[in-house]
């Protein structure tokens, strides 16, 4: 069977925890960040995972994460 290629812009995007999550950076962190307020900067600071439904979806586009 023939090697499967990683998409590598899911692999920047997203890291496999050692149980198997997986987790990803907050959205709305790009720029445009002088309107938004400093509580919720600090909270956007903070990763957090992939829901279950979108797993299922990214984990095909990382076949050795």
């Amino acid at each position: 069977m023939p090697k499967l290629k990683t998409n590598k812009s899911a692999a920047k995007r997203f890291k496999v925890t050692k149980s198997g999550k997986l987790k990803k950076r907050s959205a709305r962190r790009g720029h445009i960040l002088g309107k938004m307020s400093r509580k919720a900067k600090r909270k956007l600071r903070q990763s957090s995972y992939v829901s279950d439904a979108d797993a299922k979806k990214i984990r095909r586009l990382l076949p050795y994460g």
